[in-house]
């Protein structure tokens, strides 16, 4: 039997990437709901089989410049109540975070670029054990408070809080697996302004993308499968 997944979308370039195929082969139907359009966090937010909240270029606690957040927040917090699959990436991770009461705040730098993680011992027995030694594509300004009753699951040289899981169903990366090299220079293109502002070097980024991006591809579609395959679907 086909199941659903929703991808919340807030930047066109930013979708689910590497993790479709491994979501397809899941038997995941997939589904966007974009920012801007009518259909934006309209619908149920349990009738998705699995809900994936995506990556964006803003701050949760921006509600007031971008009002959909709030929307979007009351959305992610009725379906984590009900205990339903849900992942968040980047700014998703931050939304499910602040819907389950945490604080998110600028950590003061930008952290852009490739480079690998460190996994707590509950990491190691995660999905994310495939991504062990592997450099991950990092790409936020800001940082979550540990929610309730999650685990910590990894950090970086720069950033503490870099994954958290609650139970089975609920799986949160602030940075991101999913970016895949094919496209690289639509993020490079779309991210100019804030690349040129950190001081970012594009050659060198771009450069690691090609020579990194084969490799977290691969082991970013063991972290879904694995993950998908131990989901409790509770529906």
């Amino acid at each position: 039997m086909t199941r659903t997944c929703l991808a919340l979308r807030h930047v066109h370039f930013e979708d689910l990437g590497t993790f479709a195929a491994p979501l397809a082969q899941a038997g995941y139907s997939l589904a966007y709901s974009d920012v801007g359009e009518p259909d934006f966090c309209a619908g149920d937010p349990l009738a998705p089989d699995l809900l994936v909240v995506l990556g964006g270029p803003v701050g949760v606690y921006e509600e007031q410049a971008y009002p959909f957040l709030a929307r979007e927040r009351t959305f992610i917090a009725t379906r984590l109540a009900a205990g339903l699959p849900t992942l968040g990436i980047c700014l998703g991770a931050q939304l499910v975070a602040a819907a389950l009461g945490s604080r998110i705040f600028p950590t003061g730098i930008k952290e852009i670029g490739f480079a690998a993680l460190t996994l707590t011992a509950q990491g190691e027995a995660s999905p994310l054990r495939h991504l062990a030694g592997i450099p991950v594509l990092h790409w936020h300004g800001d940082t979550y408070a540990l929610p309730p009753g999650a685990q910590n699951l990894a950090s970086s040289s720069m950033v503490e809080q870099q994954a958290f899981a609650i139970g089975s169903n609920v799986l949160a990366l602030q940075f991101h697996p999913e970016a895949g090299l094919a496209k690289a220079e639509q993020w490079l293109v779309g991210h100019a302004a804030e690349l040129a502002a950190a001081e970012i070097d594009l050659a060198r980024l771009r450069q690691d993308w090609t020579q990194r991006g084969h490799d977290l591809a691969t082991a970013a579609e063991a972290v879904v499968g694995e993950w998908l395959a131990q989901l409790n679907q509770g529906k």
